[in-house]
């Protein structure tokens, strides 16, 4: 990682963006499409962690769970909740899928907060990714469920007669822009945290001893961040099973 603080000719200079530049894992320049890059480890990292969890942390299923197996519990009660009450009994179904997203983002979060790590959720090539994954799904369930139907998410029928045209218009284009707002709201939030947070090292390392305010503003948006953390895993989830809830009923 560059250094986040340089003192040259202009003064002091802090970099906050540096963390976020991706880099080749084993040295080199060129990045392909094939290349393990720092993003590539600490996302099969938030992968393994998603598998201790889940998999390897309740293989005992004991009636007096232990600490990992209570923790996957209350994740599991959590998110089948959320999925129950705003995509309905139907929405039921692709619990597994909103609960891997769920836990994956929360993970992918979470160790980004580790010094010297690499936030993978603050690259929108990676949020990208997953919001196209839950467009393209979400509209595919609309249309199988529903044919033409589907197409009444997008007429207004509350709406007076002269303004549905215009209303339809405007709902198709806020269809379409919910992949690019799903991404860049979660891969905006984590960058700035993480920016703001590099930002007060940079004014620490500089100060020395001196440094006890930067020190209480790093703990405090560290602190700040490890809830923003699981508040953008539940946003991303949550609005996924707002749009599933408009695939399965769309004239609703």
């Amino acid at each position: 990682m560059s250094e986040t603080v340089t003192e040259g000719p202009s003064g002091l200079q802090i970099h906050p963006m540096d963390q976020f530049v991706v880099k080749p894992l084993f040295g080199g320049e060129h990045i392909n499409f094939y290349t393990p890059t720092n993003v590539t480890l600490w996302m099969a990292l938030a992968v393994l962690c998603v598998i201790a969890l889940l998999v390897l942390g309740t293989r005992g299923r004991a009636i007096v769970p232990s600490r990992v197996q209570s923790v996957a519990e209350l994740l599991y009660g959590f998110v089948y909740k959320m999925v129950e009450d705003v995509a309905g009994k139907d929405g039921l179904k692709f619990f597994p899928y909103i609960m891997t997203l769920f836990v994956f983002i929360l993970f992918a979060n979470f160790l980004g907060l580790i010094p010297m790590s690499f936030a993978t959720t603050s690259h929108v090539a990676v949020t990208a990714v997953m919001a196209m994954a839950v467009f393209i799904v979400v509209t595919i369930v609309g249309i199988v469920k529903n044919g033409f139907g589907f197409l009444e998410l997008f007429w207004i029928k509350a709406a007076p007669l002269a303004l549905r045209p215009m209303l339809a218009l405007i709902e198709v284009i806020s269809y379409f822009v919910r992949p690019v707002s799903h991404s860049i709201r979660l891969a905006g939030n984590m960058m700035a945290g993480h920016a703001v947070i590099k930002v007060f090292a940079g004014f620490a390392g500089v100060l020395g001893l001196g440094a006890v305010a930067p020190i209480l503003a790093i703990t405090a948006v560290y602190a700040l961040e490890m809830l923003v953390s699981f508040i953008q895993a539940y946003v991303f989830a949550i609005l996924t099973c707002v749009y599933l809830k408009d695939a399965l009923h769309p004239s609703h």
